[in-house]
């Protein structure tokens, strides 16, 4: 399973006493999603949507007069809500001493420069060998929340994808962070060497994403309004384009979708080069450039084994000061190297 540029939404959380409320006259009509989330005590919309949508057969999660219904189902007079949050799993991946780039570090949280290569977390086909292992030999006492094999694990990157990561440490830590991703104040910046040359200087992709509908293996972006699709949105800059046929962008993330930036990029057709999934393995044409120029270039290519994306910039209110927190990574050097060469006229 691959690692996502996607949100964490909470897997599980701490277990507090079930809560059973009757609506009144100042939530009828409310989406049960909203009136959960201004109802469990530090919670938020993704949360509310994924305890809502629980399996009935499990007796944690949200149920009105004791029947599942659907986050948009609208609250009736005298409908008795009740929430029951599951309880914190502690983690089961293993620890390994594996090294960590680490930029920031206090009592409540990391920040880490995730190498390109590294899953994230442990799934079928790398159960071991990942970020979450690598911080459990780290620091121990990581937030319960993200769940068995995502422990502290906030937000996610594609194993091919580096750059920078926040890890909660506390579970009030994991809350704020979360938090701050779905209220759009957490600042994530990534850059995208792409395909072509767009005809816009800045621009905003407003794309549902969601499963492929042939290869499940992949995202697309969804216009069927039959078919289970997220809103994600993506702001796009650019900043320097080669040849005529190459263009650096700056991606800034106001969702965080699986496969996000590749899959808007595809969208707009200027895949991100290198990416294998989403067009981005074409060759550069043969009038552009010198046959040498051109030969040196696809090298440089085939050196970065993946996409030309990064997570170069994060930025945050720290969850327990409130202070503004910023943090940059510069690029990977293969994905360096590449601009470089691009950059010689």
């Amino acid at each position: 399973m691959d690692d996502y540029d996607e949100d964490l939404e909470l897997d599980s959380i701490d277990a507090d006493a079930k809560l059973q409320i009757t609506v009144g006259p100042a939530d009828l009509g409310k989406r049960l999603d909203v009136f959960v989330t201004s109802t469990l005590p530090e919670s938020t919309r993704s949360e509310a949507q994924r305890l809502i949508e629980l399996s009935p057969d499990v007796p944690e999660g949200v149920r009105v007069n004791g029947r599942r219904e659907k986050p948009n189902y609208r609250l009736r007079a005298r409908d008795l809500v009740t929430m029951l949050r599951p309880a914190v799993t502690s983690a089961s991946a293993l620890p390994e001493a594996i090294p960590l780039k680490i930029i920031y570090e206090d009592s409540d949280l990391l920040v880490i420069d995730k190498a390109r290569g590294m899953v994230v977390h442990p799934a079928p086909g790398a159960e071991s060998g990942t970020l979450v292992n690598a911080i459990l030999a780290h620091a121990s006492d990581l937030s319960g929340i993200g769940g068995e094999q995502r422990p502290g694990i906030v937000h996610r990157l594609d194993k091919d994808t580096g750059g920078l990561l926040v890890v909660a440490k506390n579970d009030m830590a994991h809350r704020s962070l979360q938090g701050q991703i779905e209220a759009r104040t957490a600042v994530r910046r990534y850059l995208a060497l792409v395909w072509g040359v767009p005809s816009f200087r800045n621009a905003t992709v407003d794309a549902q994403i969601g499963r492929h509908p042939t290869d499940r293996k992949k995202m697309a972006v969804i216009t069927d309004p039959h078919k289970t699709a997220r809103n994600a949105l993506t702001h796009l800059t650019v900043r320097e384009s080669f040849l005529g046929v190459f263009t650096l962008l700056e991606a800034k993330l106001e969702t965080g979708r699986t496969h996000q930036i590749r899959v808007h990029c595809a969208y707009i057709h200027h895949p991100v080069v290198g990416d294998p999934a989403y067009g981005g393995t074409r060759r550069i044409p043969a009038n552009a450039v010198s046959s040498s120029r051109r030969a040196e270039i696809e090298r440089a290519i085939d050196a970065l084994h993946g996409q030309a994306l990064h997570a170069y910039s994060l930025a945050f209110a720290h969850p327990r000061t409130g202070a503004a927190l910023a943090f940059t990574s510069d690029l990977p050097e293969p994905f360096q190297n590449l601009v470089s060469l691009l950059r010689v006229v």
